[in-house]
């Protein structure tokens, strides 16, 4: 089974100019340890160093290398998405390029994919040179998703994977915008396995996921594989309302039937408006995330626009200009 297979590395990019030379070092001592034939895909999102000028160095000196390069930022899930519709190979794996997922572990990816199992992701056991607030923030997201929806997302893992071909081609054909690559690899099924492995600390350069994004990446998942929080919406228009009601009682029985006298209170009564016009905003703004979404895709705007590529031709492949440069 899978004899004479090539493999897809497919490694998205944004201002990785401190680290990628040493990313192509790796990955290609890791490939070339093994006897299959094999690409690098580089995907280059909008970066605005020296990123391109190395990587289309490394495409003049390998044959194994190319670049997908990007009109501007697309983001880094539109990068993967292009990465797997320009690879070619049999499994084509991802991988992201700060060295923090390392590359030696392809070769178990490999080796499982062999036994015959379409995905195989990497589960992290350890995350090095992470922060407090963003391992705990990591561990609740996964936590809140898997039980927000019924889709079987694995915790604990990213986008470091390896899908095999046909896989890939189903992917392919999920046109959505706010993707949530690991989400959708969960839904689509088919025979799933994990290695396991210890996140090492980035290489170089820095995090291209801070806080704002990270709240973005989360908007992504919970919208795209789960309607409870729109649920959450009616459940709690109902809980406010029957309080609402109650206490409109306690307060009939209060005029009705004792002394007390009612118009005292204008302070808690300011507070409590308050507060559930607060939570009717939060209310409003996870509707407007969801039609948010909605909007987006009725615009039918491409994933992406690709401004070149390098090294695909090297192979025989079709020149750039006849490549697929909108998805």
């Amino acid at each position: 089974m899978h004899e004479h297979s090539k493999y897809s590395i497919v490694v998205p990019m944004y201002n990785e100019e401190a680290v990628i030379e040493e990313t192509y070092r790796r990955l290609k001592e890791v490939m070339d340890s093994q006897p299959e034939t094999y690409e690098l895909v580089f995907v280059n999102d909008g970066s605005r160093d020296r990123t391109v000028e190395i990587v289309e160095g490394l495409c003049r000196r390998d044959g194994n290398v190319r670049l997908v390069n990007f009109s501007r930022n697309f983001g880094h899930q539109i990068a993967i998405s292009a990465g797997m519709d320009y690879a070619s190979g049999d499994a084509v794996v991802v991988i992201d390029a700060d060295l923090q997922d390392p590359p030696q572990v392809i070769l178990a990816m490999i080796d499982k994919w062999r036994q015959g199992y379409d995905v195989v992701y990497g589960k992290r056991l350890k995350r090095k040179g992470e922060t407090l607030f963003k391992k705990v923030t990591a561990l609740m997201f996964y936590r809140l998703l898997r039980s927000m929806t019924n889709v079987e997302i694995p915790v604990d893992t990213g986008d470091f994977r390896l899908i095999d071909r046909k896989v890939c081609e189903v992917l392919r054909n999920l046109k959505e915008k706010n993707r949530f690559v690991r989400g959708l690899v969960s839904w689509v099924g088919f025979k799933q396995t994990s290695v396991e492995y210890v996140r090492d600390e980035r290489w170089a350069g820095e995090t291209k996921y801070p806080l704002k994004k990270m709240i973005r990446f989360a908007l992504d998942g919970i919208t795209s594989f789960s309607y409870k929080p729109l649920k959450l919406a009616t459940y709690i228009g109902f809980a406010m309302s029957a309080a609402s009601f109650l206490y409109l009682l306690v307060v009939l029985y209060e005029k009705l039937f004792t002394e007390a006298y009612v118009v005292p209170g204008w302070s808690s009564l300011l507070a409590t408006n308050l507060f559930f016009n607060g939570i009717m905003l939060i209310l409003l703004g996870i509707i407007g995330e969801y039609i948010g979404r909605i909007y987006d895709e009725s615009k039918g705007r491409p994933l992406y626009i690709v401004k070149e590529t390098k090294g695909f031709q090297a192979e025989g492949a079709a020149e750039p200009g006849e490549k697929q440069y909108v998805r």
